[in-house]
């Protein structure tokens, strides 16, 4: 499919701002502005989770879902020097830290840091050059004393992120940090855009879901599912391209980028839902690729599959590149695919579906 301006745009200024696990509601904002006009009604739950609803009255309910945060840094000691120290929200990495700039969100506002690191010359190069850890990287905002650092705003618990923004690559690559799983949420709008456009009639009350808290344990899911109780889930996240150096195949499958759509086989992706969505790929020519995983599949599928006594919930996966960096990569062919093959999929379900297995 074709990505309209307007859409591209909205990409743009939903990657760039920043959107912390615990802290979505800037991100959240614009996501509902953009999707409003598709939807008859948005809602938002205490925690921020918010979600649009075509055909709020209907009994029978199928969720799209995404989730909204990305990673994160906490401010966790400031040292009597001005130097700041961290812990993660979310599974942040600090082997990307050194030499990066940073937003820190303080209380009188944005004030940029670095993440310092020795330099080369007074390390050694040697077995005992140190490493990046979490106990010994450290963010320099200029301050001199802890008092100046305070004075700046900056206290334990403010945020921090990268400010790295969104570009496109040999324009075949969408590239940016907080892609995981901010594409998710843009996908699932375009999908409300073009049943809107195309002026489709679903026969079930559609909630297109944007769930926070995912990156910490899955929690706006869980919550978000015990509020609507849907009848099916089918939650997009990102997943790993796999052919780029370093990583192995015989562990983490083989999914690329550019192949299409990941469809995933795991304990809590009900085998009705799955096989809809292949039959759908293939009567509609979209290109899939297979994943499986073992005990659960780390996304919000398995909140929704393991809620309300069991929903039926699959998973469609999109191959992303250099996952929780401030570059991740995903292809542009691969984002339409994955919206088009939900698109195809709301088209084929029906509230009169055989969903027990036996």
């Amino acid at each position: 499919m074709k990505f309209t301006t307007k859409s591209i745009k909205f990409l743009e200024n939903y990657i760039n701002t920043s959107s912390p696990t615990g802290y979505e509601h800037r991100g959240q904002k614009l996501w509902m502005e953009y999707i409003r006009p598709f939807v008859d009604t948005i809602e938002v739950d205490h925690y921020g989770t918010c979600y649009g609803i075509i055909n709020p009255e209907a009994k029978f309910k199928v969720v799209i879902e995404a989730h909204a945060d990305e990673i994160s840094w906490y401010v966790n000691y400031i040292t009597e020097e001005g130097m700041i120290y961290v812990i993660r929200n979310g599974g942040s990495d600090q082997m990307i830290a050194p030499s990066k700039v940073v937003d820190i969100h303080g209380e009188k506002g944005t004030i940029k840091g670095v993440f310092g690191w020795p330099a080369i010359h007074t390390r050694g190069l040697n077995s005992k050059e140190p490493i990046p850890k979490i106990e010994n990287i450290f963010i320099d905002c200029g301050a001199s004393s802890k008092k100046e650092v305070e004075d700046l705003g900056i206290y334990v618990g403010c945020m921090i992120t990268y400010p790295d923004t969104f570009f496109e690559l040999n324009q075949q690559y969408f590239v940016g940090r907080a892609l995981d799983n901010r594409m998710g949420g843009f996908m699932i709008a375009e999908v409300a855009r073009l049943l809107k456009e195309n002026k489709k009639k679903l026969p079930f009350g559609l909630y297109i879901t944007n769930s926070v808290q995912e990156e910490v344990g899955l929690y706006g899911a869980t919550m978000i599912a015990e509020t609507i109780k849907p009848n099916i889930a089918i939650v997009t996240d990102v997943t790993h391209d796999t052919t780029t150096p370093m990583i192995e195949k015989k562990k983490e499958g083989e999914q690329q980028c550019g192949k299409g759509p990941v469809i995933f086989y795991a304990p809590s992706v009900h085998h009705t839902i799955r096989e809809l969505i292949v039959e759908t790929a293939r009567a509609k020519e979209i290109p899939f690729q297979r994943a499986a995983a073992s005990r659960s599949t780390g996304t919000d599928t398995d909140a929704f599959a393991h809620s309300n006594g069991g929903v039926p919930s699959a998973l469609i996966s999109l191959p992303l590149r250099y996952m929780h960096t401030t570059v991740e990569m995903v292809s542009k062919e691969d984002v339409g695919n994955v919206i088009q093959l939900i698109y195809e999929t709301m088209l084929k379900i029906s509230p009169e579906m055989t969903l027990k297995y036996h």
